[in-house]
């Protein structure tokens, strides 16, 4: 039976991050990943966007998390000459009765150390002339970020200092033991042994905990599939700002973001699923309309075209408190060398230097 030192389960950025952050320590790291590249699942069907951390409760994982992860990141791309962009962005309020609600965010905000100035519906129109709204919030540290070309730095340097990666290698069975872990996988008997293991598999970290032979079935929280469609502007956007809504049950409304070329997409929306499934239905274009008409009126009939998609891996269903991030060790779970990470949906990118940091302190 091979030997090594701590496995990782999942080549998704949170995944990626862990990895190196082990590797700079000196652990020797395999990451093992089901699909046949890394980045390829919830990693690569986002916005891109860096969060500023201003709409998580004070004190959550999420918020702590967020605004560390936030500040490293941007460290870090300009150390490792990551392209991004500090674009900025703006929260409006439709009316001035949702005005009030902008008041609410910018103290919850605040309490999570993120300072927000607060425009008049006139102040916002004069930085973008398209954009209607009674008043709004802005947002300076908001920025995109290049997700593919992150990943490829932080797996260069996770393997620079010895870590591995194993893609096509779906972990089937794991048998817990006092000292070790014992992972079978693809289906074949356990022929690999490892002193540590963390598990990163995004939507799939619920699944690979249940099969995770000897680990308590009540310390897994069930999954939920929350699919996010986007539809890209034909033709050059009149926006040099991130523009978001207020935020809808779900998710953060359908927010317009710019890729790295000024180029505009809007969305996710928030649809729950059964089954992971990421075509886009042009049908849901004509709500698309209704929802940003409501901040930009001049959007021209035929504007949108389908984009991509992607899945929340959420731990919460529809109508239920969204929940905080969870990262279970030791003192959760019992199981001495396990790290499970579960529901790392938004700010996931973000917080991903944080996250590791965190997870490597817990090993």
């Amino acid at each position: 039976m091979d030997s090594v030192d701590v496995v990782v389960i999942g080549a998704g950025v949170v995944g990626l991050a862990v990895a190196r952050a082990l590797a700079l320590r000196g652990r020797e790291v395999l990451i093992l990943e089901a699909a046949e590249r890394f980045g390829s699942g919830v990693s690569s069907r986002n916005s891109e966007v860096i969060h500023a951390g201003i709409y998580y409760p004070r004190g959550s994982l999420r918020a702590r998390l967020c605004v560390t992860g936030r500040d490293l990141l941007y460290a870090y791309c300009a150390a490792h000459g990551i392209p991004h962009r500090r674009y900025g962005k703006l929260i409006v309020a439709g009316t001035a009765a949702q005005a009030a609600e902008l008041e609410r965010i910018r103290a919850g905000a605040l309490a999570n150390g993120v300072e927000l100035t607060a425009l008049s519906g006139a102040a916002a129109h004069a930085l973008e002339p398209q954009l209607e709204c009674a008043a709004a919030l802005h947002s300076p540290l908001t920025g995109i970020i290049d997700a593919h070309a992150y990943m490829l730095a932080l797996l260069g340097e996770a393997e620079s200092h010895g870590a591995q990666l194993a893609c096509e290698s779906a972990v089937t069975a794991v048998a817990l033991r006092e000292d070790a872990f014992l992972i079978g996988v693809n289906g074949e008997a356990p022929a690999l042994r490892a002193r540590a293991l963390v598990n990163s598999a995004g939507l799939d970290a619920p699944a690979v905990a249940r099969l995770m032979d000897g680990f308590p079935p009540a310390r897994v929280p069930a999954a939920h599939l929350a699919k996010g469609s986007y539809f890209t502007l034909g033709g050059r956007s009149p926006f040099s700002r991130l523009i978001y809504p207020l935020p809808v049950p779900g998710g953060l409304g359908v927010h317009l973001t710019l890729d790295l070329a000024g180029r505009a997409r809007f969305g996710p929306d928030v649809e729950w699923v059964a089954e992971r499934r990421y075509e886009v239905d042009p049908a849901r274009a004509a709500s698309f309309y209704s929802a940003i008409r409501s901040w930009w009126p001049a959007l021209p009939d035929g504007a949108l075209e389908p984009g991509y998609s992607g899945i929340r891996p959420k731990i919460t269903g529809p109508g239920e408190p969204q929940a905080d991030f969870r990262i279970d060790g030791q003192t959760a779970h019992g199981v001495r060398g396990l790290v499970q990470l579960y529901g790392i949906e938004s700010p996931g990118l973000t917080s991903s230097l944080a996250i590791a940091e965190l997870v490597a302190g817990m090993l």
